[in-house]
């Protein structure tokens, strides 16, 4: 088993883990959608996504030890569900889905998203109520599109934002929704052969950058105030979802 050996790809992997690493030590995936695009600057998107996952399950083992006992279980209970049935979705028509449509719509979604947060939603002061059409409707989307392009973290937080959880809680509540889709996840990337010894050395060679990211973004999340985190998502959610429009564009025209 022999790691990717190309330093222009590390240069460009570290930096990446490192970003996911502190996405998952709380922030919900609002920038763990950033690793997979960085890493294709120097491999196929399908390359950088087998490496990916193995690291994104050891970044998920560090966060549920460091939130353990944190997470809103009705949440939970809602979303994950949906999750299981959008990554079977996902995974029935693999061969059939177009990638650029998927991260397009995401990404408007995303968009429209916060756009009624910064014109409507902030001016709300009391959190939503669970709802179990709306849960279960996004928990669908995130794992279908967690499952095609790493792309579950939005959906996710359109479900999850609104009930204005404290940081801690709603950082637990993701690391657990995320834990189970990535480890359910791990069968069907298997089955469509995206492991292969050198996607899982080269993946072992960035587990150091992983778990210090992660320990950081669990940091983080402790010392930073309501206000502020929720800004960060929102305005990292705006950003992404900027990106993944664009890409989704662009897959068109190519």
């Amino acid at each position: 088993m022999s790691p990717i050996a190309d330093p222009w790809f590390y240069a460009a992997a570290i930096p990446s883990v490192f970003l996911v690493g502190l996405s998952k030590g709380g922030f919900g995936g609002t920038f763990a959608m950033l690793g997979v695009p960085i890493m294709a600057l120097v491999i196929s998107p399908l390359q950088a996504a087998g490496i990916m996952l193995p690291i994104l399950i050891v970044m998920d083992i560090v966060a549920l030890a460091a939130y353990r006992g944190k997470a809103d279980w009705r949440s939970l209970s809602i979303l994950l569900p949906a999750a299981i049935l959008g990554i079977g979705i996902g995974w029935a028509t693999a061969a059939y889905v177009n990638d650029a449509f998927v991260i397009l719509l995401i990404g408007v979604m995303s968009l429209a998203f916060v756009a009624d947060y910064l014109f409507k939603q902030r001016k709300v002061t009391t959190a939503a109520s669970h709802n179990l059409p709306k849960g279960t409707f996004w928990g669908t989307i995130a794992g279908f599109t967690s499952f095609i392009s790493h792309t579950g973290g939005p959906p996710f937080q359109m479900y999850m934002l609104p009930l204005r959880l404290a940081p801690l809680m709603f950082a637990g509540t993701a690391v657990i929704f995320f834990a189970a889709v990535n480890a359910i996840k791990l069968v069907p990337y298997f089955l469509l052969g995206q492991f292969d010894a050198t996607n899982l050395a080269t993946s072992v060679m960035l587990f150091p950058v992983a778990l210090i990211a992660t320990l950081c973004g669990v940091r983080l999340v402790r010392i930073v105030k309501a206000e502020t985190f929720y800004g960060i998502i929102y305005v990292f959610m705006g950003l992404i979802g900027a990106k993944l429009t664009y890409d989704g564009f662009a897959g068109f025209l190519s």
